[in-house]
Parts: C-alpha cells; structure tokens; sequence
C-alpha cells in the first residue's frame, strides 16, 4: 500500500510518517514552500523536510506553492482567521497538491500529520472533513495521530492500515506527541517554532494595506517583511530600514521605478519609496528618513532621493505624531 505523506519537517509530520512506516506502508513525501513561513534559513520546514525523509528513507518532493497562494490569499471562499491566514483554503490547496503527485506516487491516498484541536481554524472536525472533500479526497485522507478520534477513512475501513495501532490524540499541548516520540524512536525532532507569518498582527496589517491599495505581488510581498511601514499616498509607500542588514535588503529588494533615500552628512537607515504620490510623498518620505536617523534634533537634514530622477532636498524631521499617523 502507496501513500502520500504531507511532511512538513515538525514533530506531529514525522510521528505519523512513522507510524504509518511501521505498518509497512510505503510513503511519498510532499513538502509545500512559502515566502509566508517563519523559519529561518538554516532551520527551515524544507530542510526539516528533507532530513526527515532522508532518516526514514523516504522519497520526498518540494514545491513552492507561494504564487499559487497568493491568489488563494486574495480571495479566500473561507475566510481569515485572526490575521489574514486563509488556514481552511490553504489545507484545501495543499491536499490537492497532494491529490495531484498520488498518480505519480502510486498512491492510494494521504496521510498528514494533524492532531484533532491543534489548529482552531484548519483543525476542527468539521473542517477536516470539509477540506478534504473540497480537495477531491473525501475519505481518502488519514491522520494516524488522531484517526481514532474521527471517523474511520476509506482507508482505515477496507482494512489498508490498521487503525488500531494509530491514536487519538486531540487538542493543543504537546506532551502526548513527545510521550510518543520516546515511544516509537522519534528523536532529533526540532523544537515547536515557526509558522506562518499571515497570523501576526504586523505583518497582517501590511497585507491588509497592501491588498487595499496595490494588490498582490511576489515583489511587494517580499518588501513587507522588511523594516518599517509608512502609507504617505494611496499608491506610495515607504519602507525604512531598521539596521545595516536591512539597509543591504532594502538595496536588494528595490525594483526599476523606486526611489532609495539616504540622509547625508549623518549616519541613518536606507529607505524606499515605492509608487507615485507625487512631490508630496517624496518630501514626506524624506522627512521620515530623517526622523529616524541621527539627525532627528536638528533643524533640517539634506537627504538624498534616488531614481528617476536624483535629487537632494532639505527638510525637518518627521514628528511623532506625523510618523505615527502615516504608519501601517
């Protein structure tokens, strides 16, 4: 019997994928990608990912599904959670991922890691079985950690697994996955850490402006996780650096069309005006670059404005109350 494992690299992913080796299942790993996941580079869900079907001998594909996300985050038929994390029409766009390699795979279904309550959106009984069938996988999806908490799956019922040997796991704590762990020889699994970024009220709140305004784009999404946030027009924003490493992405991330502005003659961050507000927002954001640069007490400060057009403009700094009103 042929499976695809939905293995995000974490405790829960790998418990199952055990557990379901265990019974001599043979699994196809499916690892889904975003710019939206909170690891770092070094520890990322892929590399997790990889190192756990390398230790279990399992054949695994990566895909980066953040184009494709976009568009789901655009327009959710489910809705948001607390932020903008679509979380049900994610779930329904990851097992069709899956749905799509089971040919490939010669598999008979898919199997994930979800423990019943863990998620309060995508983890619920009733949007379970919702995303499944909104998937095409109606029945066809096994959850070894909280299968004898749901009804049986296809599965389960024609006797491919034995759901006797899963469990019932439900809820948000962690201590019944690590008990298990110890059970079945899972170890060397990482800390519970990560996530997803569209449920942290910052970050939601630059979508939400960016949604609002612009609409989507990998460009402007990429730009958001960087340094500090200012709407000074409908069509222009401003993004300020917060340190010398976010200096050198802000440098990175700038696109034909952008203005990058420095202060001059003290040292400050490196800021980027994206869209057109007119004369206007290009003083705005030089006033802004000003305020947050060691130049912030005196009377005026020469920033240099980049683009289309070089130019040097003299102004005052922002206030607080103008750098508050202006940021997302």
């Amino acid at each position: 019997m042929k499976a695809v494992m939905l293995l995000s690299g974490g405790l829960d992913s790998r418990l199952a994928m055990k557990l379901l080796l265990d019974q001599g299942v043979e699994l196809h790993a499916l690892n889904h990608t975003t710019i939206f996941c909170t690891c770092t580079a070094r520890a990322s869900c892929k590399h997790e990912a990889l190192k756990a079907a390398d230790e279990f001998g399992v054949p695994i594909s990566v895909r980066n599904v953040t184009e494709e996300f976009l568009r789901v985050i655009a327009n959710p038929r489910y809705g948001y959670g607390s932020g903008v994390n679509p979380c049900i029409d994610c779930r329904i766009m990851l097992l069709r991922s899956a749905r799509a390699l089971m040919p490939e795979a010669g598999a008979a279904f898919v199997a994930t890691g979800e423990v019943l309550g863990e998620r309060p959106m995508s983890q619920r009984r009733d949007a379970m079985y919702l995303i499944e069938r909104q998937a095409g996988l109606q029945g066809l999806v096994v959850r070894p950690l909280c299968a004898q908490a749901l009804e049986p799956s296809i599965p389960e019922r024609e006797g491919w697994v034995d759901r006797a040997r899963f469990k019932a796991i439900t809820g948000r704590g962690r201590r019944p996955q690590i008990e298990l762990a110890g059970q079945i020889g899972v170890r060397d699994y990482p800390c519970p850490a990560g996530g997803c970024r569209l449920t942290e009220p910052g970050f939601s709140r630059r979508m939400k402006d960016l949604m609002a305004h612009e609409g989507l784009s990998l460009d402007d999404v990429r730009l958001l996780r960087v340094g500090r946030h200012f709407r000074l027009a409908p069509a222009a924003r401003l993004v300020v650096a917060r340190d010398e490493e976010e200096n050198r992405h802000v440098r990175a991330l700038a696109r034909p069309g952008d203005r990058l502005l420095e202060a001059e003659g003290v040292s400050g961050p490196l800021s980027l005006l994206r869209g057109d507000g007119g004369a206007d927002a290009v003083a705005m954001a030089a006033r802004v670059t000003a305020r947050y640069g060691r130049g912030r007490e005196l009377q005026t400060v020469s920033v240099s404005v980049g683009g289309p057009t070089a130019e040097r403009i003299c102004v005052a700094p922002a206030s607080d109350e103008e750098v508050e009103r202006l940021r997302v």
